[in-house]
């Protein structure tokens, strides 16, 4: 058996193995592994190969614009909804998630990725959030 074959097999009896063990829905880890994929390819070059975001990226620049933030606990995307985080990558950030007349670099991906991959890559971000904090989006029932 290939390497690849036994890590997919593996991860199959995980996902049986952790989906018995608990009533907590867990997202299926090959949708999360096409999510850090897709991750990895498309957001990382900004916000960071470990979701770290860029260097003062609270701070405006001289061009106006904000850095690129963090996706992990450390940085603000977890406040916001599910389907905001799917329409900013979805159109970038623009009207209604931003200033009107507000430039910036998040690029609209509605050409290059589906619903579907869109919705892996925010499985794989909050794959890296404390339970802490998915516990308070649950409350707000913004999952």
């Amino acid at each position: 058996m290939s390497r690849v074959a036994v890590y997919i097999f593996t991860l199959m009896i995980s996902s049986i193995t952790l989906s018995s063990c608990s009533h907590e829905e867990r997202p299926d880890p090959f949708y999360l592994m096409e999510g850090e994929a897709i991750y990895k390819v498309e957001c990382a070059s900004c916000h960071g190969a470990q979701l770290e975001g860029q260097a003062g990226w609270k701070t405006r620049r001289a061009d106006g614009k904000l850095a690129a933030p963090p996706q992990d606990a450390s940085g603000q995307s977890w406040k916001k909804s599910r389907e905001t985080l799917a329409a900013i990558i979805h159109s970038g950030m623009v009207e209604p998630h931003a200033p009107a007349g507000y430039i910036s670099d998040m690029p609209a991906f509605a050409n290059k990725l589906s619903e579907h991959q869109i919705n892996n890559v925010l499985l794989y971000i909050e794959s890296h959030w404390t339970p802490e904090i998915i516990s308070w989006r649950a409350q707000q029932n913004m999952q």
